[in-house]
């Protein structure tokens, strides 16, 4: 599987991504990705912070979107961008922990795109493929 993931497009007010792992833990780390390019160059991201996270839900839907909007509220509340993630997942359990890593937002250096304000569940979609997941998301900007 080569693509990381894909932008379907973006309307007024979401923007539309797939994202792709040959492991489940790889489709939320790439998603994670998917999701921060939406709001800056993540190439320009440097990995000088470090933070954990934890979160759980009842299906991997859940998940993804618990995931997704967990990484939401660091731009905004402690001015953080993230480029590299790293996960263990609970597929019995449905606990996701992560190490994240990034740096504080510095719109002199980092090239910045759009406020993305929430994950969405419309159309969430987690689907195992031949050699890997995928999944599709919509977050409203």
């Amino acid at each position: 599987m080569k693509k990381r993931f894909e932008f379907l497009g973006f309307a007024t007010a979401d923007a539309v991504f797939k994202a792709y792992g040959k492991s489940l833990p790889e489709l939320f780390e790439n998603a994670a990705l998917a999701l921060f390019e939406i709001m800056v160059n993540t190439k320009k991201v440097k990995p000088k912070v470090k933070k954990h996270i934890r979160v759980s839900a009842k299906d991997l839907k859940e998940l993804m979107f618990r995931w997704l909007n967990e990484l939401i509220f660091y731009p905004d509340a402690e001015g953080l961008a993230f480029s590299k993630f790293r996960i263990k997942l609970d597929e019995k359990k449905l606990v996701l922990e992560a190490d994240v890593w990034g740096e504080r937002i510095d719109p002199e250096r980092h090239e910045l795109r759009e406020d993305v304000k929430a994950c969405t569940y419309h159309k969430l979609e987690l689907k195992k493929k031949k050699g890997g997941w995928e999944a599709q998301v919509i977050v409203d900007i």
